[in-house]
């Protein structure tokens, strides 16, 4: 069966609640889609959404990428070769991971559609259902507290807080959060590259009574090597991930001694579900826990991170809330969300529908 047709558009799905976190503000929600078409007339949609801080892609040059003049290679193609077909557009587009992301993303779900199969099903299914953090941004501790109330009544119990400006009023966010709420959250934190290795062994030491589950990315992403000078206590909990971008990168940071008990995983990251499945095996090879995160993105990819990780046996963390504050979208289905939870549907490939 081949690809008969590849169509390109971009939009922004505008941001209801925009957030600061250590190194931007976000009000605004840029995506580019990729819709291919079979010759059956059967439909898979990708998309993408780069974050240029973190891996120089600018939404300009993913753009530019994915014009379709760019993508005439794929049209003839059997969509069978699906391995080989993730594999050119890997090598076509190597400094563009969000445009191989929508890309790669299209190309699965078309195949796994032609299939008749979920993606996740395709993928092999090791987990059913995991709770999804949602997001607080750097705010001070009265709007922390408001929003994680906000929160709760939407049945999330989990808890992903950004720091990474302030180390005391960090701290101080933290201490006021377990003062109102006790246990009936799990928080994480996400610092962003925000702090040195003196700040994250001090925020580490003040808060261990707390219970933070994880500590992600306190420092800055080149410094793989302080990571790896941090205790042994310490690195279990950190998540690497803006210093994670590549399976090069993950095969670095296990080079012993292990930088992180915990790798993040973007697909905007690392260009789509083929290559996130191969930071997951090396993370699973040394014993580093997964933890699937996002930008702010369409209902397709958030999907798409959502079914991956479902399909890797240690995968442990989902931070999946990336649509859940969008004004709009270009699909409906997706995942399911049940009081914070997140399952993935039984509809063939992805289970999205252009509206």
């Amino acid at each position: 069966m081949k690809i008969k047709d590849i169509k390109v558009w971009t939009g922004d799905l505008v941001n209801t609640k925009p957030y600061t976190i250590a190194f931007k503000t976000v009000d605004e929600v840029l995506n580019a889609f990729v819709e291919i078409t079979l010759d059956n007339g059967v439909i898979g949609i990708g998309a993408a959404n780069p974050s240029e801080y973190v891996t120089g892609e600018s939404f300009e040059q993913c753009a530019k990428a994915l014009e379709e003049k760019n993508l005439e290679f794929l049209i003839g193609r059997d969509i069978r070769e699906l391995n080989q077909l993730t594999f050119e557009v890997w090598m076509k587009f190597p400094k563009n991971p969000a445009a191989r992301a929508a890309l790669d993303i299209a190309l699965y779900d078309v195949y796994t559609k032609f299939l008749g199969i979920p993606l996740v099903k395709y993928l092999g299914q090791k987990i059913k259902s995991l709770p999804t953090s949602n997001t607080i941004g750097i705010k001070n501790v009265e709007e922390t507290l408001k929003e994680a109330q906000e929160y709760g009544e939407r049945g999330f119990r989990v808890l992903k807080v950004k720091l990474g400006i302030d180390l005391e009023e960090d701290i101080e966010r933290m201490v006021k959060l377990r003062e109102k709420f006790g246990k009936k959250f799990v928080i994480r934190i996400d610092a962003n590259q925000g702090y040195t290795s003196a700040q994250t062994i001090e925020f580490y030491n003040r808060t261990k009574a707390l219970d933070i589950e994880l500590i992600e990315q306190p420092l800055p992403a080149k410094a793989i090597g302080e990571a790896k000078k941090l205790p042994d206590e310490i690195r279990k909990v950190l998540a690497a991930d803006e210093s994670l971008l590549t399976p090069a990168d993950a095969y670095q940071l296990v080079m012993p001694p292990v930088a992180t008990g915990i790798f993040n995983i973007k697909l905007m990251k690392c260009g789509g579900v083929s290559q996130a499945l191969k930071i997951a095996d090396i993370g699973s090879l040394a014993g580093v826990d997964l933890f699937w995160g996002c930008n702010d993105e369409s209902i397709v990819s958030i999907t798409a991170a959502l079914h991956a990780a479902f399909a890797c046996a240690n995968t442990k963390y989902i931070d999946l809330d990336g649509s859940l504050d969008l004004a709009k979208d270009v699909v409906t289905g997706g995942f399911i969300l049940k009081d914070g939870v997140m399952y993935c549907s039984d509809k063939p490939g992805l289970g999205v529908e252009r509206i």
